[in-house]
């Protein structure tokens, strides 16, 4: 029999992915499982000038400030009227979001990933991509998908 001990909520704090962490929230407590929120930031590049090799970073400070906000908002994520599983667990991390989702489950010991995904079709999904869809593909467990009802 599946045991469900630990569960992964990635989010990317649209309101695409409330519904998804809600869901997450609902389900760990019904479970007895942990909860874990994750957030992956992506590194910022600026153009420094007329060629493309020419590449800016942000300062330091940046990315100080981009980690911290994200950290208090993991924590004040699973609002007060929601569900509450015994334990929450959050992490941010940089990089690329479907590698580092799935990393964290592999060395967690994730047992299921609950994902929002928007839902698009045709033109949009291909020219948009799908992080849920990767992270389906290349799960090291199994993944809930939970869609928006809302309009996108």
């Amino acid at each position: 029999m599946l045991q469900i001990d630990r569960i992964l909520a990635p989010t990317d704090f649209s309101s695409h992915s409330e519904g998804s962490v809600r869901f997450a929230c609902e389900l760990a407590e019904r479970l007895g499982a942990e909860l874990h929120l994750i957030h992956v930031l992506s590194d910022v590049v600026v153009p420094a000038g007329p060629d493309p090799m020419l590449i800016s970073s942000m300062p330091p400070e940046y990315y100080r400030e981009i980690e911290d906000q994200s950290r208090q908002t993991l924590d004040s994520l699973c609002a007060p009227d929601w569900p509450r599983p015994a334990q929450i667990v959050t992490e941010v991390r940089w990089g690329d979001p479907v590698d580092e989702i799935n990393a964290y489950a592999t060395e967690k010991g994730i047992d299921m990933i609950v994902v929002a995904t928007h839902g698009r079709t045709g033109l949009a999904h291909v020219l948009l991509g799908s992080v849920a869809e990767r992270i389906v593909r290349e799960a090291p467990c199994p993944v809930l998908t939970i869609r928006d009802k809302k309009p996108s």
